[in-house]
């Protein structure tokens, strides 16, 4: 198989279960925390808010943000989370977020993960992360751009050949085609402030184990934004399931 066919594969595959293959980033990580816990404590020992955990939950709100104002602007079946029908576009987008970059939503998630890894406090530990995210997605991206050419030809040549892939140009910006939906946002991105504050407390639950054998952490404020964040994802999706306060026409 041609290398090109390879990656168009493989990033298939990857794009079909993209929302849960980054998961085994979690016990690496709960690994190198048992490792950097016995050489750096006081990292992990105070009860407060720590640095570590204010530079982690800042870059998985920064992912968060960056996922939120691609998806408000944008229209039906495009941006999605679908995995199961494989890539689906009934349009290109080329406006707002899409003018500077052309995969916001990877940058979005790769904020994200790249919180729950400055959690361990190991900056070997980012490097790699950041290195195996890039392989992990540069294919899922061909795989994408190898749909999207056959389906629109020109008209997305012609947009991602002006548009970098990962790293935004600013100064390209072309101000959004649609208005912001927060039904959409609500709708769709509804559970990654509850997976955020999820991963932070199972974390320090997790560090507190190590430190004291008691797996209820002491940081009992984040058991209070994860309980909080989790009324609020579970109320949500009562709402998308159901009723139709949250459908709107042609997003």
């Amino acid at each position: 198989m041609a290398l090109q066919q390879e990656f168009e594969v493989q990033g298939n595959f990857l794009f079909k279960y993209r929302s849960h293959l980054p998961l085994v980033l979690l016990p690496i990580a709960f690994w190198v925390i048992s490792y950097m816990i016995q050489r750096s404590p006081q990292l992990f020992s105070t009860s407060d808010l720590t640095l570590l955990e204010i530079l982690a939950i800042a870059s998985c709100l920064l992912g968060l943000l960056i996922r939120i104002f691609t998806v408000g602007y944008t229209p039906k079946n495009t941006s999605g989370r679908n995995t199961a029908q494989g890539q689906v576009a009934d349009r290109v987008n080329t406006t707002g977020i899409y003018s500077i970059v052309r995969h916001p939503l990877y940058l979005g998630n790769y904020f994200m993960w790249l919180g729950i890894a400055i959690l361990t406090g190991e900056l070997w530990f980012l490097i790699a992360f950041t290195m195996g995210y890039w392989v992990y997605y540069e294919r899922i991206m061909y795989a994408e751009e190898q749909f999207l050419t056959n389906k629109f030809g020109n008209i997305y040549s012609t947009w991602a050949a002006k548009t970098p892939a990962f790293i935004p140009a600013f100064t390209k910006w072309d101000n959004p085609d649609l208005s912001f939906s927060w039904k959409k946002v609500l709708k769709k991105e509804k559970n990654g402030l509850f997976a955020i504050f999820l991963l932070v407390f199972i974390f320090n639950c997790w560090t507190q184990w190590l430190s004291t054998g008691d797996y209820m952490t002491q940081k009992t404020w984040s058991l209070y934004v994860m309980v909080a964040t989790g009324v609020l994802y579970f109320i949500l999706k009562f709402i998308k399931s159901g009723t139709t306060w949250l459908d709107e026409e042609g997003r």
